[in-house]
């Protein structure tokens, strides 16, 4: 079996290089009909998308572009042709002889075949039928291909060429291909091989790439340069992707579609390459309901709530008569609690009485609980928000094994009648078995949280369900739609002294929580907040605070280094002597200032070390100013301590960039600087490695890892009640 190199080629492909092609030969594909007539069929491999990668993707596509060559005459110009059926069939029986392939395989390797074939005619125009100037010239049948084409082929190929119709569809592609606004820049590699070899090299988890990261490593050359208008698009798609709020989206386009801003046909997926369809991305497109289609689903809904309010009235009146006899008999109606369906907050007693959640209270009589009789004293409750989401649930639910108030937001719990209390007010006593506590006192207690060691023991004891990743930005969401933040007002967030070195209220506007739930640049104020969460959730509980702490960005970020140097080092030099008979390290989240890039800095003043983690992979002579002034507050720090050291050793100070995970956009990085923190503390280590942890070390983050911070500041911001 012979084939030809040209298995892709393109109708913009220059005569001179058209030309190298053609001193190749007609290659020989000598393995693949060898290991045949062993008996020895070739292993071919497919990516998650279906499409053809390494090892032996170009093998079988080299193959399957030879056999069409062969099989079908170049005078074929509609491959949907009946005809063809025939030779169609007989390209995959010689497929199926020569490599390990599965029959539901066919579709994809007969249309790889289509476009092969489209592709050597192109090839053959450009090549011998057209000159530099693309004029039409009669040429003679190339002798290379003599023994793929017959002259009569050939002269057939050739008259069609100088039809007007085919020239005025010639000239038409031609310019569409001349000057592509983005053009492709790999070669025959295609989108899948492409993509197989960016996650080889970077050894990641992941199976697959976004259609925009793909699309634009696709368009960056041999130079290693991307254009900056490629650049543009994918900083839009990284946007686009961050701040479309699953709950609001209604739009079917790709993040790259969107980017793009350009007309699409019906099926299209941009950014995955050939073979890549809707249905094999699950993509379900959404079909607008017809008037007919519409009326019928209004006159169901409106039988169905009719039928709702019969069977009530019956269960109304079955509970009545039931209750009216004996009194012993539990209805599960309060007259206490409105009745009808309530707004209420939800308690819990133990271990201290305090609110876990907000929801609504349903109080009718003959309720049931998925079709089951409440618990006695208990009512119908719906979980709207977890204040506390790993409590245990006073009633486990057995319908859906939920056994923490986390795994029951938007589903329906029984919660004991004391422990509910209607309308938005907080009580000043406990309702519940150990009334004699103050409320005043009890807050106090109400926020201590069950250690994290437990916790996890408790999760994994009980099968917690993975949460909706989106969950606490839709509540925060609904929380500031009711408040007055988008008139201009703040919310103050209480700063314990103990966390930066001087108590005060961090305010947070729209704009901060802007920020929170559409995915754009983190101002000073989320960050701090963040660092309040940190100490609040994984250093109290640990006891992390003997090990680590916290410098307060918004005075040392590098404006006032360079515009108030006295006051940060006065600062920073009291955080760092405060604590001298110990080793610690003190995170200094960075900003260069004026809302501009963040990254971290992490010291050991101890042992005189700087680790310096930039999710742009810079180094710290970015900003000298920066290391001018964190090595004088050492040296300052170390002279305070008495340290002695020769005067050669003096500016001896550690600095190591840390390989950290990259953004891949100008907007992330201040959620990496966040990660970069958590997962310190995490490790409890006071050392970072200059590869990063192992067990978080990635090429970047994912968009799940960069959700996962901001759920953690909206259920934390949630939890503070400041809203």
């Amino acid at each position: 079996m012979m084939a030809s190199n040209e298995d892709h080629p393109h109708g913009d492909e220059t005569v001179g290089g058209a030309e190298r092609e053609i001193k190749r030969g007609i290659t020989v594909m000598k393995k693949v009909i060898r290991d045949r007539d062993r008996g020895v069929l070739i292993k071919v491999h497919w990516n998650e998308g279906g499409q053809l990668i390494e090892p032996n993707g170009s093998t079988l596509t080299s193959f399957i572009g030879a056999l069409v060559r062969n099989e079908v005459p170049i005078t074929c110009d509609n491959w949907r042709n009946k005809q063809l059926n025939e030779a169609k069939d007989k390209i995959w029986s010689e497929i199926k002889r020569c490599f390990d392939i599965e029959e539901n395989r066919r579709d994809h390797c007969l249309k790889l075949a289509g476009k092969l074939l489209r592709g050597f005619r192109t090839f053959l125009s450009t090549t011998f039928l057209r000159d530099t100037e693309g004029t039409f010239v009669d040429a003679e049948l190339p002798s290379k291909y003599a023994s793929l084409i017959s002259p009569k082929e050939w002269e057939t190929f050739k008259s069609k060429r100088k039809t007007q119709e085919f020239k005025s569809v010639s000239e038409t592609n031609r310019q569409r291909a001349s000057s592509p606004a983005y053009p492709y820049r790999k070669g025959r590699v295609g989108y899948g091989r492409l993509e197989q070899s960016i996650l080889t090299k970077e050894n990641s988890s992941e199976t697959s790439l976004p259609a925009h990261v793909l699309w634009k490593e696709a368009r960056v050359g041999k130079d290693g340069k991307i254009k900056e208008d490629v650049q543009q698009i994918f900083e839009k798609c990284e946007t686009l992707s961050q701040s479309i709020v699953p709950y609001e989206d209604t739009d079917c386009r790709s993040i790259l579609s969107r980017a793009l801003d350009v007309p699409e046909y019906s099926g299209r997926v941009r950014g995955k390459g050939f073979g890549i369809t809707q249905k094999s991305l699950n993509i379900k497109k959404q079909k607008t309901p017809s008037n007919k289609e519409l009326q019928q689903t209004l006159e169901a809904l409106k039988a169905e709530v009719l039928e709702l309010r019969k069977e009530r009235e019956r269960d109304r009146a079955a509970g009545f008569k039931d209750t009216s006899d004996k009194d012993s008999i539990n209805c599960n109606f309060q007259p206490t609690i409105p009745e009808g369906i309530s707004p209420c907050h939800l308690y819990l007693a133990r271990p201290t009485y305090r609110m876990v959640g907000k929801g609504k209270v349903h109080n009718n009589l003959g309720e049931l609980l998925h079709t089951k009789p409440l618990p006695t004293g208990s009512l119908k409750v719906s979980v709207d928000i977890a204040l506390e989401k790993d409590a245990l649930l006073p009633h486990p639910d057995d319908v859906s094994d939920a056994t923490l108030l986390g795994d029951a937001i938007g589903s329906f719990v029984a919660w004991p009648t004391d422990l509910i209390i209607v309308g938005y007010e907080t009580p000043t006593k406990s309702k519940a078995k150990d009334k004699g506590i103050a409320r005043e006192i009890e807050s106090v207690a109400s926020q201590k949280e069950i250690p994290v060691a437990k916790k996890t023991e408790i999760s994994k004891r009980t099968g917690a369900k993975k949460k909706n990743p989106s969950k606490y930005r839709a509540c925060l969401h609904t929380y500031l739609e009711t408040t007055d933040i988008s008139d201009g007002c703040v919310r103050l967030i209480p700063m314990d002294g103990a966390i930066f070195g001087f108590e005060y209220a961090e305010p947070l506007g729209k704009e901060d929580f802007d920020q929170i739930l559409y995915h754009t640049q983190l101002s000073v104020g989320v960050i701090n907040t963040y660092m309040r969460y940190l100490y609040d959730k994984l250093m109290g509980p640990r006891g992390l605070e003997q090990r680590f702490s916290f410098l307060n960005p918004m005075k040392t970020n590098l404006t006032e280094m360079i515009r108030k140097p006295d006051e940060v080092r006065t600062y920073v030099v009291e955080r760092f002597m405060a604590d001298t008979d110990r080793e610690k390290l003190f995170f200094l989240p960075f900003n260069t200032g004026d809302g501009g890039h963040w990254l971290l800095v992490a010291i050991n003043p101890f042992k005189e070390i700087v680790y310096y983690l930039d999710s742009l992979h810079k180094d710290w002579t970015t900003y000298p100013a920066m290391k001018t002034i964190v090595d004088t507050i050492i040296q300052t720090v170390r002279a305070q301590r008495k340290i002695q050291v020769p005067k050669r050793k003096a500016n001896n100070i550690t600095w190591n960039r840390v390989e950290c995970p990259r953004q891949r956009n100008n907007i992330d990085c201040g959620y990496y600087t966040l990660r970069f923190m958590k997962e310190t503390l995490l490790m409890d280590r006071t050392d970072i490695p200059s590869d990063y942890f192992d067990e978080y070390r990635c090429a970047y983050y994912s968009k799940d890892q960069l959700d996962e911070i901001k759920e953690e500041l909206c259920q934390f911001i949630i939890e503070l009640q400041v809203l």
